[in-house]
């Protein structure tokens, strides 16, 4: 994949990790623009957007999790491909992450050729550098996805926005409705590595997935959990016309 011309906007309040992910980065050929606290980014973001975040947990000012929030509500950026990074062991800080809607993390200290390929994972999932045909829109239940912007709609007129993590989930139930998809499938197919307890990772990524479908009921009805094997999506999947 190419990388010439995507964006790359770090925040992180070490000078020295800016220093080495703007040179590191900026030579694989990504332009990185990088600031050091969440005022910074907020102004960066609206100013000029970018096409992936890395974004430090502790800041001075503002931690990142109220900023992963602030991004997915953000009018214009609220796809965008989001990379956490965090100094605890912590797996609570982890999970709080992704389900703020994170599609990755990093652990200090990590390798910058592990971020790197990290970057180029998100955005192949993303869509960026693919040519794209005419967008195909699904239908099922309530629901209409348009797979090429990753946009959801409710028959009540609602957006839902969707992280990448998120997309990649739903679309992967999409293309395999009434069928029973094991937690292994689901983990390789949305991350494709185990951070931590694959299990852990695949419930909160499907229990997330439900609140953005509405499907909270007891038990849930449009993305059964099926007890020992995994999970299925209950719906008729045809495209819109």
């Amino acid at each position: 994949m190419s990388t010439a011309s995507k964006s790359i906007l770090l925040v992180d309040d070490d000078q020295d990790i800016r220093e080495l992910l703007e040179t590191y980065l900026s030579r694989a050929g990504f332009q990185v623009r990088s600031v050091a606290d969440g005022r910074g980014f907020r102004q960066a973001l609206d100013e000029q957007g970018c096409d992936l975040v890395i974004l430090d947990v502790m800041l001075p000012d503002e931690d990142g999790f109220s900023l992963c929030r602030w991004v997915r509500q953000h009018p214009r950026q609220a796809r965008v491909p989001i990379i956490m990074l965090t100094a605890s062991s912590d797996e609570a800080d982890r999970v709080i992450g992704l389900e703020l809607g994170a599609d990755d993390y990093l652990g200090k200290p990590f390798s910058p050729r592990e971020l790197q390929a990290r970057i180029k994972a998100l955005l192949r999932r993303a869509g960026f550098g693919q040519e794209s045909a005419a967008g195909e829109v699904l239908v099922f239940e309530d629901w209409r996805l348009d797979t090429v912007s990753h946009r959801l709609f409710h028959a009540d007129g609602e957006e839902v926005i969707l992280s990448g993590a998120d997309f990649a989930l739903l679309k992967l139930f999409l293309d395999h409705p009434q069928q029973i998809l094991d937690r292994d499938t689901i983990g390789n197919a949305t991350r494709g590595r185990e951070p931590m307890p694959l299990d852990r990772i695949v419930d909160m990524a499907v229990s997330r997935l439900r609140h953005r479908l509405r499907d909270t009921d007891k038990p849930p009805r449009l993305i059964r959990t099926i007890r020992g094997s995994g999970y299925l999506l209950a719906a008729h999947v045809s495209p819109a016309h």
